[in-house]
């Protein structure tokens, strides 16, 4: 697989570096509820370039960052234990890339390309 359909970045504001070790979940919502499509960490350089397969469906996504395991292992109090992005994937011939900033008292997210 060359790069699923939707990544993420995951930069450590704080730090100024990335944030290693971030594990995050990609769901879709159904009828059902949220189903699980992927799972993944973020590599040395914060990214994770295989959230899920190279195609999806148009509809409602969301990424669950485990933000709390990442502050914990450097020894860091965060207000967010996790943090969830809920997004419209509109158009399924584009790429979606998510970014999360994190700081251990605050977070922000665009759409990047």
């Amino acid at each position: 697989m060359s790069r699923s359909h939707i990544t993420t970045h995951v930069l450590d504001t704080g730090t100024g570096r990335p944030a290693v070790g971030v594990s995050a979940r990609l769901d879709r919502q159904t009828p059902d509820g949220w189903q699980e499509v992927a799972e993944g960490t973020t590599d040395d350089d914060g990214r994770i370039t295989s959230l899920g397969p190279e195609a999806l469906e148009a509809g409602t996504y969301r990424i669950d960052f485990e933000t709390g395991s990442y502050f914990a292992a450097a020894d860091t109090e965060t207000f967010f234990p996790s943090v969830s992005l809920i997004f419209e994937l509109t158009d399924p011939a584009q790429h979606y890339h998510v970014p999360l900033l994190i700081s251990p008292f605050a977070y922000s997210t665009y759409r990047g390309s």
